[in-house]
């Protein structure tokens, strides 16, 4: 089993990142703040006004470290990596399979939507007694009816147009009785509908930031096995979109990010005074809340769980790499199909 590398996430601005020997470091105002050795990293994530010394950035694309850049507020700026060393075989087979793909998007689209349904089961299951018997039956019925929709894309021969239509309807479906599974005090916590770019409220502002997290370990996993993270199945082949490692990521969204935002709202670790409103309308975490959910993000990616097609235990963080992993293996003709991972 590959070994889960470590992932940096620097916060605090005007933070300096250079090379000490074989060392990352890290120094504010001239004084050393963090040390952690590079055979340790699989990348290094800066939000703001960072600096990169030009001899770390060398080292990080001569031993295959990711350097991703984000804006204050965890937006994609830059990503700086050294030479690709996709298989071109592999690259070729995806880009072939890329014209079709019914039977990738078909699993992708299962995955999603069991996990999504998963979560609200989970919900149903250990807070039942507290629900108000309507949120309840609002779950209840929510979970029907995406169970109806798994077993019409299980059952039918469809397009990929037609999963992704399965795919939205089972989607909001899942985001309509979203509010039900939160059960924060504050009000400024409650949701309404998914809104991004920017993001209108504070979960949504949540979400998004951990999305954001999510897709740059998808990106990086495709990139790791030799994919090409931009030619996608379920996503449309956009400029600058890393469709592909949005594809992977579809099936952890709701066990990954939205489990780890409803713990951290619901056990009141987030507060309404850890969001803050823009001029614009958009609403962001404070620099303090946003260091409370990278420290979240990374503990979450410890934890294990078993693999239901390796019937072996791995660590969250690993799961985006052994799915990529397993992609490969279908494109290569090593497996019939791609199998999706299910949360259990």
């Amino acid at each position: 089993m590959r070994k889960l590398l470590n992932t940096v996430y620097v916060t605090t601005e005007g933070t300096a990142l250079k090379k000490d020997g074989e060392n990352l470091v890290a120094e504010v105002e001239g004084a050393e703040r963090a040390r952690v050795p590079l055979h340790m990293l699989a990348s290094v994530v800066a939000f703001g006004p960072i600096l990169l010394t030009p001899a770390l950035i060398g080292t990080c694309a001569e031993r295959g470290i990711t350097l991703v850049i984000l804006d204050r507020n965890g937006r994609f700026q830059a990503r700086i990596e050294g030479p690709v060393t996709g298989n071109v075989l592999l690259r070729r087979a995806q880009y072939r399979a890329a014209e079709g793909g019914e039977d990738i998007v078909r699993s992708i689209v299962i995955g999603k939507i069991a996990n999504q349904r998963a979560v609200i089961r989970r919900a149903i299951r250990d807070y039942s007694e507290e629900m108000d018997p309507q949120a309840r039956a609002a779950l209840e019925t929510a979970t029907d009816r995406m169970a109806m929709i798994l077993r019409r894309v299980q059952a039918k021969d469809d397009s990929v147009e037609l999963l992704r239509g399965s795919e939205g309807e089972a989607a909001n479906h899942y985001f309509a009785v979203f509010d039900h599974l939160i059960r924060s005090p504050d009000p400024e916590l409650r949701w309404t509908a998914r809104s991004r770019r920017p993001p209108l409220d504070a979960m949504n502002a949540l979400l998004s930031f951990l999305y954001t997290l999510l897709t740059h370990d998808c990106r990086s996993a495709c990139e790791a096995v030799g994919l090409d993270p931009a030619v996608g199945f379920l996503h449309r082949d956009r400029p600058g979109r890393p469709s592909l490692a949005l594809d992977l990521m579809e099936e952890l969204r709701a066990p990954l990010a939205d489990r780890l935002a409803l713990s951290l709202v619901n056990r009141r670790q987030l507060r309404a005074a850890d969001f803050r409103r823009m001029e614009g309308g958009a609403v962001l975490l404070t620099d303090d809340a946003r260091k409370l959910v990278l420290t979240a993000w990374q503990d979450r990616k410890k934890e294990e769980r078993l693999h239901p097609f390796l019937a072996e235990k791995a660590a969250f963080g690993l799961v985006p790499w052994l799915q990529a992993q397993m992609l490969a293996r279908h494109l290569r003709g090593d497996i019939d199909a791609y199998p999706p991972w299910f949360w259990s």
